[in-house]
């Protein structure tokens, strides 16, 4: 399991849904993150105290790289998708491909974007 940002932005802002799946995923073992994702948390800290509470929260996850493998996944599904006026951004490319060469399912809010991505596993954030 590949947790999304917005969802672990939701844990950071304490909405109790992303909190619950969070740990949840996290006392299963089975909880990780990709480097994408953490980019995007660290980056977006304001000031320490924030920067230390994406830290704790990143702390106990694996956090799966953005590797050569990915970046092929993710060029393909961009060319795919933007072939056909659907893009979805950067990011999610990134993310998606490492999903994708990882065979991982995402844990995500962003339904919108990611059902666009053949062959990707989604998880909404209250569901399992």
């Amino acid at each position: 399991m590949v947790v999304d940002s917005d969802v672990l932005i939701d844990a950071l802002r304490g909405r109790r849904l992303a909190q619950d799946r969070v740990a949840l995923e996290l006392e299963r073992g089975d909880l990780a993150t990709t480097s994408v994702n953490s980019f995007e948390l660290l980056s977006g800290a304001r000031n320490q105290p924030s920067l230390s509470k994406v830290e704790r929260l990143l702390a106990p996850m694996r956090i799966v790289p953005f590797d050569d493998k990915a970046a092929r996944v993710a060029g393909e599904i961009r060319r795919g998708l933007e072939a056909k006026g659907l893009g979805i951004g950067m990011a999610d490319y990134l993310i998606a491909g490492v999903c994708l060469s990882r065979n991982a399912v995402l844990i995500t809010n962003n339904q919108a974007h990611f059902e666009r991505v053949p062959g990707l596993k989604l998880s909404l954030q209250g569901s399992r």
